[in-house]
């Protein structure tokens, strides 16, 4: 009966160790999706901004028609 045990948590040791590839993987993708997702605010914000300067700049360049 002690036997049965040994192996089946030595066999469960082995299943552990040879997931942890599989597990680091699965957490490393959904860290990199989550810092994209907080990313994207940042991003559109700032693609905003330059849209709007962008504007500013273009209004203080051209000249006015008399």
């Amino acid at each position: 009966m002690k036997y049965l045990a040994r192996i089946k948590i030595l066999s469960a040791m082995v299943l552990l160790l040879a997931l942890q590839g599989c597990i680091s993987t699965i957490v490393g993708t959904v860290v990199d999706t989550a810092i994209e997702v907080v990313k994207v605010p940042f991003k559109v914000g700032g693609a905003i901004i330059d849209a709007a300067s962008s504007k500013e700049e273009d209004k203080k360049t051209k000249p006015e028609k008399e």
